[in-house]
């Protein structure tokens, strides 16, 4: 079962955040980006932006 703590954690801070506003959130390899996109998705979030860093990949969602 995947550890649900980084969709966890976004989500929270987004509920905080107003309409057209923007979240840049940065995930690991492996897990954390295979499973966040699609549940923030799922939720009801757009991504503008998914870009493959050096180490890590930064998701850019805009809060609906």
């Amino acid at each position: 079962m995947p550890c649900p703590i980084n969709f966890v954690r976004t989500k929270l801070r987004l509920e905080q955040m107003q309409s057209g506003q923007c979240l840049e959130v940065w995930l690991d390899p492996g897990e954390p980006i295979e499973q966040v996109p699609d549940s923030l998705i799922q939720s009801g979030y757009s991504l503008d932006l998914v870009d493959d860093r050096d180490g890590f990949f930064a998701l850019q969602v805009t809060v609906p």
